[in-house]
């Protein structure tokens, strides 16, 4: 669906993206995730053609994006930063999206309504809350039944049960339209509950993209107690990401599928010996570097 290939974007000679690519599958929820300044927002400029890239490629079902009107029709972005233009309301909004969006759908504006109650249609969306604003967005996003949704942060300010309503109408979308969503969040958690495929993001480059089924497969957590308290050599081929001890009990962090480990620790007759899954979140740390990137105690 969106084909990103070898992209690149500098700013003064700082390569904000740096031969970037990326494949996001129709009617999947991908997650990007990554630290502060990996070049997530600028991604999604690119992908929704607002900058034109330097190198590389940015194209939907084999089309370049950038100044390409017929696909930007196809696309919807609600950016971290939201822009209206001045006084204008929700209602103001509607109108003028409906007059380039060819599948605005005007029934399900309506129908919204109810969804996102607390929204006063005719107050300007600069003068609401935070939170009003994000719930604004969704509505008219959500009305121009867009093939392509592009989403950057997108609940933030947004209280838990509206947090719940506006993913379940987006998985909605998804499962009766098939509709794609590209979503960037710092809330892992959150992304951990929607997502199907995830891309991992550092210094202007994809470093991992998978379904977060295959991610989550790739690592384990072991919670092993060996015969002696402290812990044997391990094999060199295993590939340790970290390792943590409390009493008898080592954590380790190992790269491999959770039955190839246990098989591979078993020979050392374990005590007790169990696999955990990690989250995304575990997950995030230990594929940007392991204990490099772990948080760390600083004595002040």
């Amino acid at each position: 669906m969106i084909q990103v290939t070898d992209l690149v974007k500098r700013f003064d000679g700082f390569a904000a993206l740096d031969g970037l690519t990326m494949h996001v599958p129709k009617g999947a929820i991908y997650g990007l995730v990554g630290p502060n300044g990996a070049g997530k927002s600028t991604l999604l400029r690119h992908i929704t053609g607002v900058w034109r890239q330097d190198e590389g490629t940015i194209k939907v079902d084999g089309q370049e994006v950038y100044e390409n009107p017929a696909v930007k029709e196809r696309i919807c972005s609600i950016p971290d930063d939201l822009y209206y233009f001045l006084s204008a309301s929700t209602r103001d909004m509607m109108a003028f999206y409906k007059g380039f969006y060819p599948r605005f759908d005007m029934q399900r504006y309506k129908a919204l309504r109810e969804v996102f109650s607390g929204v006063d249609e005719r107050h300007p969306i600069r003068r609401l809350s935070k939170g009003m604003q994000k719930q604004s967005a969704f509505w008219l996003a959500l009305s121009c039944r867009p093939e392509i949704l592009v989403l950057d942060e997108p609940v933030d300010g947004l209280d838990p049960v509206m947090r719940r309503q506006v993913w379940s109408l987006l998985m909605g979308d998804v499962a009766e339209y098939g509709t794609t969503v590209l979503v960037s969040s710092h809330n892992l958690r959150e992304l951990e509950d929607v997502c199907d495929h995830v891309g991992i993001l550092s210094k202007g480059r994809v470093l991992i993209e998978r379904s977060l089924s295959d991610l989550q497969d790739n690592l384990v957590k072991m919670q092993v107690v060996f015969q002696e308290k402290e812990m044997p050599r391990l094999p060199e081929d295993m590939e340790v990401l970290h390792v943590s001890q409390v009493g008898r009990i080592h954590t380790l962090i190992i790269r491999g599928r959770s039955q190839d480990v246990t098989n591979r620790l078993a020979v050392y007759a374990p005590i007790l010996m169990d696999a955990l899954p990690l989250t995304l979140e575990e997950i995030f740390i230990y594929e940007l570097g392991g204990e490099d990137y772990a948080v760390r105690e600083i004595a002040l």
